[in-house]
């Protein structure tokens, strides 16, 4: 039985669905906590309903803070801003210090309200904020045994970013679906543990499209979740050349 926290910023309704599961004895789990970025998400009133702990992190407070006199900005005292500058590959040139910095303080925060559970797995169900290399080598540091989760709407590699159902539909896909993987330091790129693909017919909308997607999330993270549970994921490095250069590439294996 491994312990489960689970991070949102809305209505939460994969945490919802996998949670359903964790209380039924389909995954071998309890939900320890729910976090958000939002005091006000709605997923927050099913925790409390079904008596799991709840927090918030006000990021924008701490935005704020930042712009309104970066001079004497704290960050915490592990912070090392030219480490995290090399490793992240996501951020806009457009005060790419002010991200981080602020960032890492409200990681810090997270980091500290996630310790007080200790779990095992942090699933991001619908998270809006993307975690930096500050809180994924704090939190997850073996890259050989990854503990943060994500579920993301398209079939990746295709499509990463914050609207994967939008972009299928925009380019013209006849094919949708999603994607469960591990968290690494790009934008959607970690080690794939599972994914699911329906058909987009003609004359659907991108309504429909989102209602078919999220049917299908509701199976397929509770899914991820339950082998990961059950020791049943493991990391591959494959190695592949290519224009006389080897590239190493993480993949998941299912036992």
């Amino acid at each position: 039985m491994i312990n489960i926290a689970i991070l949102i910023s809305g209505r939460g309704s994969n945490a919802q669905a996998i949670s359903k599961k964790c209380f039924s004895g389909k995954i071998p789990g309890n939900i320890v906590c729910f976090g958000s970025d939002n005091k006000e998400a709605q997923g927050l009133k099913f925790a409390e309903e079904n008596n799991i702990p709840t927090f918030s992190i006000n990021y924008k407070k701490i935005i704020s803070s930042y712009s309104s006199n970066r001079n004497e900005f704290i960050t915490p005292d592990d912070f090392d801003f030219e480490e995290i500058d090399h490793k992240i590959d996501f951020v806009p040139v457009k005060d790419r210090e002010k991200y981080i910095k602020t960032r890492a303080v409200a990681e810090k925060e997270l980091l500290d309200k996630l310790s007080e559970y200790k779990p095992d797995l942090l699933v991001l169900a619908g998270f809006m904020r993307t975690l930096t290399p500050y809180f994924i080598d704090r939190y997850s540091p073996d890259e050989l045994k990854p503990l943060i989760m994500n579920i993301h709407p398209a079939i990746l590699p295709a499509f990463p970013g914050i609207d994967g159902y939008g972009d299928t539909f925009n380019y013209g896909c006849k094919i949708g679906g999603c994607t469960v993987h591990f968290v690494d330091y790009g934008t959607d790129s970690g080690p794939i543990i599972a994914q699911k693909s329906f058909e987009i017919l003609p004359g659907e909308t991108l309504t429909d499209i989102k209602k078919k997607g999220l049917e299908i999330e509701w199976e397929l993270f509770p899914h991820a979740v339950k082998l990961f549970a059950e020791n049943r994921l493991k990391i591959k490095l494959n190695t592949c050349s290519k224009e006389n250069r080897s590239k190493s590439r993480k993949t998941v294996e299912i036992l």
